[in-house]
């Protein structure tokens, strides 16, 4: 048989801490052949970005091989001198990092970062190496012209081509790509696989491809390898991780997986999480969820000045929606970047002012509310960030965040705030123990279970959602989505999410509305929006969830 373009055994990758060694890779062992798609998968913590930068001996400061062979084409990396993993960094194997916005050099154009490989390893003059960086960025899928521009300039989604293209440029044997769509939205995501599939086919390139998502895993690769806590603990053809999962944790993560599931997140009916206390509030479960309007925007229009270097002028993000949030229910709005949906959320919690239309809390017009009469309006719709750790004031304890929109309404003393920040951390699920620490000592998702339980202090009858889960795995992904249904069905408080992911919404929404270029293109129950869409733009929104092909096709 031939040997393998890549061959990783026994690794072992250590990272030194002041309270000593601690192990992040453990004997993990894997292949690439020329050709082929392996995809490796796990959550954050798993050590599967760190198996993949091993490869490349571009590890994190602290980090080192302590054990194994990383062999490509025949040479053992791991022992490899530094003018052999310079030769081979880039023209062997090409790195796709998952963050374009810190990878990308803000002050070179992108046609230069491009060409920059090929005159690197001396493949490539001024002249040509420029002219090979146009062809690299058109094979990206990128327009004439991008080569000119600064990586600002660019959308997200096109800033990570730009870096396929720079991975690509010197047509590498192996391309290693880690998590290079986790951030990009479902149709954008697609595009960027589809791409880089013709490419490497193209090429014979072979892919070391690094995902906490089976969905992509399952959809793009030949094999798959699941990695927990450092090591493999299952590997297989998709059809094999699918149908037949061998591992606990393999199964955990499908059955946490929004793309490879069809079923709405929430507890059995009837069951309430640990601790929780029912209040007086009449519950109104996720399929209980009232026919009365408490949150209504009508016609609403959000105008941006533009720059004068386009042209001046304005320009429209939100163009005359109409949306209806029901008492007690979950309205998922759904769109791409650029859809409009981020800003009509703004405007439903009068972060912003709308330039048209009304916004409606219980029938009354609060569009133009100021002072205490906005006051009251902030008080009963509450918003959760995408980002839990940029909204979380660092330097506050968990106690102090929960406990600060009751100060800020002058709800309660000390003791009674300090009473209902240890219930809110119970119904959230957390111990009262985080209570004394601060958001650096928290997980993602323990992070925005704290950002969830402030929305909750002031018993509002909205929170507004903007893409609470889009930073977490899959796995916390589940369990928040989780929460949210059972503080639902508790509380009967109601939710605008927002999301670009209709995988996410399905397991939430009692109803949908899908936007595009700042208008709702279609809306109603979810089971008919998400089962009988009838705009092309859903239709497309729903084939780009990854993994539909995989289940199409098992």
């Amino acid at each position: 048989m031939t040997a393998p373009l890549l061959a990783v055994d026994g690794l072992h990758v250590t990272y030194s801490s002041p309270r000593g060694d601690v192990p992040a890779v453990r004997g993990v062992a894997l292949t690439v052949a020329a050709g082929e798609t392996v995809a490796l998968v796990g959550e954050s913590g798993s050590g599967k970005s760190t198996t993949a930068h091993a490869v490349v001996r571009l590890l994190a400061p602290g980090a080192r091989i302590t054990g194994g062979t990383v062999t490509f084409q025949g040479t053992d990396l791991t022992r490899a001198p530094a003018r052999v993993l310079r030769s081979v960094r880039g023209v062997g194997i090409g790195l796709v990092p998952q963050d374009p916005t810190v990878s990308l050099n803000p002050v070179h154009r992108v046609g230069r970062q491009v060409a920059e490989v090929l005159r690197i390893h001396g493949l490539a003059d001024r002249v040509s190496a420029a002219a090979a960086a146009d062809e690299a960025l058109r094979a990206a899928g990128l327009p004439d012209g991008v080569a000119d521009q600064y990586p600002h300039e660019l959308s997200g989604g096109m800033r990570q081509r730009a870096l396929i293209a720079v991975a690509l440029a010197a047509r590498p044997a192996l391309l290693i790509a880690d998590e290079p769509t986790s951030a990009l939205d479902v149709t954008v995501q697609r595009r960027i696989l589809d791409r880089l599939d013709d490419l490497t086919a193209s090429s014979g390139t072979g892919v070391l491809l690094v995902t906490h998502d089976l969905g992509v895993a399952a959809e793009r690769a030949d094999r798959i390898v699941v990695m927990s806590q450092g090591q493999v603990v299952e590997a297989g053809t998709p059809d094999e991780i699918l149908g037949a999962p061998r591992d606990p944790y393999t199964r955990a993560l499908l059955d946490a997986a929004p793309s490879l599931t069809h079923r709405r997140a929430g507890r059995p009916a009837g069951t309430r999480p640990a601790g929780a206390v029912t209040r007086d509030r009449t519950p109104s479960g996720p399929d209980r969820a009232g026919s009365g309007a408490v949150l209504e925007l009508r016609g609403i229009v959000k105008e941006f000045p533009r720059p004068r270097s386009v042209g001046g002028g304005t320009f429209r993000a939100v163009d005359d929606v109409d949306l209806t949030l029901r008492r007690g229910s979950t309205l998922g709005v759904v769109g791409e970047s650029g859809s409009g949906k981020s800003t009509t959320a703004r405007v439903a919690v009068r972060l912003a002012d709308a330039t048209g239309g009304r916004v409606l809390l219980d029938g009354e017009d609060v569009t133009a509310a100021r002072g205490g009469a906005l006051r009251a309006v902030r008080r009963r719709v509450q918003l959760v960030h995408q980002n839990p750790y940029a909204s979380l004031n660092p330097r506050l304890s968990v106690e102090r965040i929960v406990t600060d929109p009751l100060r800020a309404f002058g709800i309660g003393d000390r003791r009674s705030r300090h009473a209902r920040a240890v219930d809110l951390a119970d119904r959230v699920a957390l111990p009262s123990t985080v209570l004394g620490r601060r958001p650096a000592e928290l997980s993602g998702g323990q992070r925005q279970r704290v950002a969830i339980a402030r929305a909750l202090a002031v018993d509002p009858d909205v929170v507004v959602l903007d893409e609470p889960v889009s930073a977490l795995d899959v796995r916390v992904q589940a369990q928040v989505l989780e929460l949210l249904t059972g503080l639902q069905a508790d509380l009967g408080v109601s939710y605008l999410f927002i999301t670009h992911d209709l995988a996410v919404v399905r397991q939430v929404a009692h109803d949908v509305a899908v936007m595009r270029n700042g208008r709702v293109v279609e809306h109603g129950p979810a089971d008919q929006v998400l089962h009988h869409p009838q705009h092309p733009y859903t239709h497309e929104l729903l084939e780009a969830i990854p993994g539909t092909r995989a289940l199409a096709h098992p």
